[in-house]
């Protein structure tokens, strides 16, 4: 993916964000409307696993619109490969109805891994953008849904597929 296109993406969800910011009903009481909380994500595939947390605080413009920012920690293993990988996204959130959440995230990760051949193990390190787009059902505070990565790269990717589910919760 080239650099044009990553930058397009981040300019696109900060216009979305900024733009659904104009229309909050909530007053200017900024920090009675900043939800802290994160997500769990787990994957699996055949020999391979991910596992990732997300600590994030997000900022409630009304009851439908919610943007944020979210640090990341991944671990992901497949075989006798290896991966580590961290870093943080921008995230927006959007409810057409309580029940029913629509995300958008781009993250940004660093990647360190292993890759294990029958004589050495390869090491690489490289930076790995993704912009996932997701749904899920939601009660209260937490939200339970899948997510898609449309820059899943099956060569750099950390994660075992495309589709991810999640669980995320805010307070």
């Amino acid at each position: 993916m080239s650099l044009k296109k990553l930058i397009f993406i981040g300019l696109a969800t900060l216009n979305i964000t900024f733009s659904l910011a104009q229309t909050s009903n909530f007053g200017n009481d900024f920090w009675n409307n900043v939800r802290f909380g994160g997500s769990i994500g787990l994957g699996f595939t055949n020999n391979g696993f991910n596992g990732s947390i997300s600590p994030s605080a997000i900022y409630q413009f009304n009851e439908q619109f919610a943007s944020g920012a979210s640090l990341s920690f991944n671990y992901a293993k497949f075989d006798d490969d290896k991966f580590l990988a961290y870093g943080g996204s921008v995230l927006s959130l959007f409810n057409p109805i309580p029940e029913i959440q629509i995300s958008a995230e781009f993250e940004q990760l660093r990647i360190n891994r292993t890759i294990a051949t029958s004589t050495i193990d390869i090491e690489d390190n490289y930076w790995l953008p993704a912009f996932f787009v997701g749904a899920g059902y939601s009660t209260r505070n937490v939200t339970i849904g899948l997510r898609y990565d449309l820059l899943y790269d099956d060569n750099q990717s950390i994660y075992g597929n495309a589709i991810m589910p999640f669980v995320r919760v805010y307070f």
